[in-house]
């Protein structure tokens, strides 16, 4: 069985492709011990990873697990954690506030707060690339899209840092449960506000939002407005992060992108492929006794899908660990795949497109301004992959 560090350990942090690449090697489906105590199972190929995003045997309710969990630790009560029907009418009635429409109008605004961060950089001649610009820049849309004042964001931050992370000890559980409440009881407070005096936001459109006579709840509005602030943001960091830092380790690659910003699109694609921001997919709880590529998957079993393993598998992607902008892979599945396929993939796009095409249009001389072997990744046993810093000369 694999041990838990697998995926919560500090090597396995660095590089976890060549481990991924090892266990590819060895068979799709392994045994893992996550959560503790629990019969679970990590997939690691794009060909069953990809089919077990989408099985309806595969529930996101915990309550089918066949060991106790705490829910919330898992996103409970949020639309990651429900099946159809109540995750379709759940996400419909989120679609129809989150529109592509909504979405596109805030090009010029993302492309105004990148410029505006970017002028920051360019006078200090250097910066940390995450805390500087990859934090701020997605922070600010999604908070501006939910109707978040400027003077709060920073708090949101300190929340999602912690809430991210599965609480594996008493004292995790209890900051997590310390942030829960600040974060919860905030946002109770701007869903009572909008329910008093609407705005054009977010947050109004969610609680107008109907499916036919049903609408959100109070608790699904502090699910899904908590779950949007989360993801909004913390996915868009380490796309930007990820990518750059792949990118500088290409200059030739940096390099043609810089030649031919047509490419950026495609570019995009293939950094969420390479590197992408999301490490694994949540989880997902068997419903019945099943099978995944030979192996016996019983009844209440947890199965982990590896998005990044599945993004790497040479069956589908040729060279899968030479970074390619001009390849525009299809069929990756750094925003997961199926019914649960991420809601604010156009937003992250959008985001990543701007920030990215802004620092090379910006900086011919980007470079990294520290080794790139003193780089560290985030140590937390989240699902999300990202940097902790990236120091930059421009």
């Amino acid at each position: 069985m694999l041990p838990t560090n697998l995926l919560f350990g500090r090597a396995f942090s660095e590089d976890p492709y060549a481990v991924y690449a090892e266990l590819r090697a060895a068979g799709p489906v392994h045994p893992i011990d996550f959560p503790p105590g629990a019969a679970a199972f990590l997939v690691v190929d794009h060909e069953h990873g990809r089919a077990a995003l989408s099985d309806p045997r595969l529930s996101k309710d915990t309550a089918y697990s066949a060991v106790p969990v705490n829910a919330e630790l898992f996103f409970g009560g949020t639309m990651l954690g429900m099946d159809p029907p109540d995750h379709t009418r759940m996400r419909g009635l989120v679609a129809k506030a989150f529109t592509t429409r909504r979405v596109e109008r805030l090009r010029p605004r993302v492309q105004e707060i990148a410029d505006g961060l970017l002028d920051g950089i360019a006078a200090r001649g250097e910066a940390d690339l995450i805390e500087d610009f990859a934090v701020p820049l997605p922070i600010q849309v999604i908070c501006e899209l939910l109707g978040v004042p400027a003077r709060d964001r920073a708090r949101f931050r300190e929340w999602t840092a912690v809430l991210t992370v599965p609480a594996l000890t008493a004292e995790a559980r209890e900051r997590r449960r310390e942030a829960a409440r600040a974060f919860n009881g905030y946002l109770l407070d701007v869903i009572a506000e909008r329910r008093a005096r609407p705005e054009d936001d977010l947050v109004s459109a969610l609680i107008t939002a109907r499916d036919g006579e049903a609408a959100l709840t109070e608790a699904q509005m502090l699910g899904t407005v908590a779950l949007l602030l989360i993801a909004g943001h913390e996915t868009t960091v380490n796309l930007i992060g990820n990518g750059v830092l792949a990118l500088l380790r290409a200059p030739g690659q940096l390099e043609l992108l810089r030649a031919r910003p047509d490419l950026l699109p495609s570019a995009v694609e293939e950094l969420l492929r390479f590197d992408g921001p999301v490490e694994r997919a949540s989880q997902r709880i068997a419903l019945e006794d099943m099978e995944i590529a030979g192996t016996a998957i019983p009844k209440g079993a947890w199965v982990h899908v590896s998005l990044g393993a599945a993004d790497r598998d040479p069956a589908v992607f040729e060279s899968p660990d030479r970074l390619e902008v001009t390849r525009a892979p299809q069929g990756h599945v750094a925003f997961g795949h199926g019914p649960h396929f991420c809601l604010g993939a156009p937003l992250a796009r959008l985001e990543g497109r701007i920030a990215i095409g802004g620092l090379l249009d910006r900086f011919s001389d980007l470079a990294l301004a520290v080794p790139a072997a003193e780089l560290r990744h985030h140590r937390t046993g989240s699902i999300v992959r990202g940097l902790v810093s990236l120091p930059v000369r421009v």
